[in-house]
């Protein structure tokens, strides 16, 4: 028997939305979509810029964190007819990644990364960056987005390094209306559980502080709170939530897999 059979699930996803819904739906459960991601807006000429410094300058490292934003420098490289020069780069550098979809990247472009964070975490990423002499030639190529850079930033130059930030796209705030109905949605418990697939979608619920113990505890209490992966999971962690439905692998469909299950072991212990 399907545990989530009956049961009311929150997508807090905007990408790969439909794929979710269509495992929810055919587990026996009913979606319903909040997309709190915001939409994504590259910023092409920053782009541009961003990989005309880079070919003009020396670093130590390139740290790639996002397969959007390494993909959108791929490709605002060939529009510019830079991508035999950037590529031809890439693979001299000793180049430190971030997630799954970044080595997907490298993968495509015969790139090699000189490190890797083991749990998919920037934690784990700075953690094995060894700290440098600030009078040594200490630059270091950052690709982030507008959520993680100032934080990145001030902990690589915590360590040492001299950071040229790269920023090629951001996340607008979702429609605060979406955020309203899930907020209310959770506290009156009208869901059973809400599916995140990122830290972004976290951040935006909790964008309020005055809501968030209470959205927090009902989380606690009546709706399940799940997500994709580990970087998720902690931000739920950080915003006071417990209970947290994670899969070993962090992928979409592992993720609602582990949600029926949880589902199906609640039906079995009452």
């Amino acid at each position: 028997m399907s545990g989530l059979k009956g049961k009311k699930v929150g997508i807090a996803a905007d990408r790969r939305s439909d794929a979710i819904e269509k495992l929810i739906t055919n587990m026996g459960g009913g979606p319903v979509v909040f997309p709190l991601q915001g939409e994504q807006l590259l910023d092409e000429k920053a782009s541009h810029r961003h990989v005309e410094d880079y070919l003009q300058q020396s670093f130590i490292r390139v740290i790639l964190t996002t397969g959007i934003g390494a993909r959108t420098l791929g490709d605002a490289a060939r529009k510019e007819d830079l991508d035999g020069p950037f590529l031809q780069k890439l693979k001299k550098e000793s180049l430190v990644i971030r997630g799954s979809k970044t080595m997907d990247w490298l993968k495509e472009n015969d790139l090699v990364p000189d490190m890797i964070s083991a749990d998919g975490t920037m934690e784990d990423l700075l953690n094995q960056l060894p700290i440098v002499d600030k009078e040594e030639n200490n630059q270091v190529f950052l690709q982030t987005y507008n959520e993680d850079e100032e934080l990145l930033k001030r902990k690589l130059v915590d360590k040492g390094y001299r950071v040229n930030g790269a920023n090629p796209y951001k996340f607008l705030p979702p429609d605060p209306d979406v955020v309203e109905s899930l907020t209310n949605s959770i506290l009156n418990a009208q869901l059973d559980a809400v599916v995140f697939t990122s830290k972004t979608q976290v951040k935006n619920l909790f964008h309020h502080p005055a809501r968030m113990k209470g959205v927090a505890e009902a989380f606690n209490q009546h709706v399940q709170a799940t997500a994709v992966g580990k970087v998720t999971a902690q931000a739920l962690r950080d915003n006071g939530i417990s209970s947290i439905v994670q899969p070993e692998r962090p992928k979409m469909g592992a993720m609602i897999v582990e949600l029926d299950r949880y589902f199906q072991r609640q039906l079995l212990n009452h």
